[in-house]
């Protein structure tokens, strides 16, 4: 009798790297008779895989555990084992101390290591096992590849991390010490990826990482960022490209050009600023001042002048004054973002800011937040306000939620709601914008639609499932 599979459970927080990431975790374990599920309480092996950046993010892991610890209880008492991982970021940064905190846990791995899920699992059956170092070896050239199976379930859309870890140290980020030093993937591994990507019917691929446009992986020479993407672009049926996310510092001529010259490149650009203050930049330990940032912004801009910005937003940094938030604001308003995210600083455990005198009051903090995300939402609003009565280019991924209704990607990464056939999923199609909500889009389409022969609809999907 053949042995029943074993059932995994995979819970991510934050970032779309840890999307990415749990993905991987989930293809080291295919090799190990273990099969996704969505019901906790079905679940053999239960893996948290977990985020470091915002507030009180360990705290919310060990609530989560405390949670998972009851399902574990009651599978206990069916007879069934349990056992419970904490993966990413939480796990490099708190390691033995969740095993103390939570005895419940069998395993800690940092996100350098998944590649050794299999083995440390094995360890762990004879108690909590907790691993956290940097390996030597490259966890990518240990993963086994994706199943296309498993590639088609995403859809037409798919993430490719291509870059790890950052050299910047920001004053506020954990990354430096969670993530590592910046290390890149080949280019002949990547575009591997890429192609078999491709050969599931992925049409839109976002590549990833913590500082992406450093990327400069063995093959690619020094043609960077700007280099992988014409390589990537050359591939048949990839025809969509994004990044992220991008350091000013390493926005250079040729990924600028890329922007202008790589039709498959989409016009929209996450490059996070953090502040408006040089003073608070500094503090930031950023490395660039806000004038040189709006100067980096108009080239971009002369380059490709349908780009869509966003950006990423600190409020209340410590020594942060009514002037540094004005200037933030001023930013704001000059660079007129597509979109942004503001959050307020939280010190994160072992980064210098967090050892920084004038900490800015809470109420302080939570009325800047306000009014920045007002404003970035004004700012919001009248992008997509503008776009209405244009046509453009939709990927459709999905049904919506009316009846009749699907539901695609613009080019700068709205949602975009239109009544249309099931079988556009996977296909590129026109659409006319005929009215914009605050975070979504509302259209038409464009004429009959045909299938041509190099369309991919869902028919076709279904046909190499």
């Amino acid at each position: 009798m053949t042995a029943s599979p074993k059932k995994l459970f995979v819970k991510t927080f934050g970032c779309q790297m840890n999307v990415y990431d749990s993905g991987r975790m989930i293809d080291a374990l295919a090799g190990e008779g273990y099969e996704s599920t969505d019901a906790i309480g079905e679940a053999d092996l239960v893996i948290l895989n977990t985020c470091h950046i915002r507030e009180k993010a360990a705290e919310k892991v060990y609530s989560e555990i405390g949670r998972i610890r009851k399902v574990k209880e009651e599978r206990r008492l069916a007879g069934k084992d349990t056992m419970i991982g904490v993966a990413g970021c939480v796990a490099q940064a708190e390691g033995e101390e969740i095993v103390r905190r939570a005895p419940v846990v069998d395993l800690v791995i940092g996100p350098q290591t998944y590649h050794r899920l299999p083995d440390l699992l094995a360890r762990a059956q004879g108690g909590s096992v907790v691993e956290t170092e940097f390996p030597l070896e490259d966890k990518f050239d240990h993963l086994p590849a994706t199943t296309p199976k498993r590639l088609r379930l995403g859809g037409p859309t798919a993430f490719l991390t291509i870059q790890e870890g950052c050299d910047k140290f920001c004053t506020f980020c954990v990354v430096p010490y969670t993530r590592g030093a910046e290390v890149s993937r080949p280019l002949t591994a990547i575009l591997e990826e890429a192609r078999r990507h491709a050969d599931a019917r992925v049409r839109e691929i976002t590549l990833l990482g913590q500082n992406v446009n450093a990327y400069h992986g063995d093959g690619i020479g020094n043609r960077g960022l700007a280099g992988l993407i014409e390589e990537l672009a050359a591939i048949d049926g990839i025809d969509r490209i994004r990044y992220t996310t991008s350091h000013p510092r390493d926005m250079d001529d040729a990924l600028i050009a890329a922007h202008r010259d790589v039709p498959e490149l989409m016009p929209y650009l996450h490059l996070p600023v953090q502040s408006g203050s040089d003073r608070i930049l500094a503090a930031m330990n950023r490395k660039h001042g806000r004038e040189e940032y709006i100067a980096l912004i108009e080239r971009i801009r002369a380059a490709r002048p349908d780009i869509a910005m966003s950006g990423d937003f600190i409020v209340g940094f410590p020594g942060e004054t009514d002037a540094d938030f004005e200037d933030t604001m001023d930013l704001v308003r000059r660079v007129a973002y597509a979109q942004a995210y503001s959050f307020k600083y939280s010190p994160r455990p072992g980064t210098p800011a967090s050892t920084l005198d004038d900490q800015v009051p809470e109420p302080v903090m939570k009325e800047r937040l306000a009014a920045l995300q007002a404003l970035i939402d004004e700012g919001q609003k009248a992008f997509n306000a503008g776009l209405v009565g244009k046509t453009m280019a939709v990927l459709f991924e999905k049904p919506g939620r009316k009846p009749g209704q699907m539901v695609g990607r613009s080019p700068y990464l709205q949602p975009v709601n239109v009544d249309a056939p099931a079988d556009l999923r996977g296909r590129i199609v026109d659409v006319t914008i005929t009215s914009a909500g605050p975070n979504s889009l509302f259209g038409e389409l464009v004429g009959a639609v045909t299938a041509p022969g190099d369309i991919r609809s869902a028919a076709a999907m279904e046909a190499v499932s």
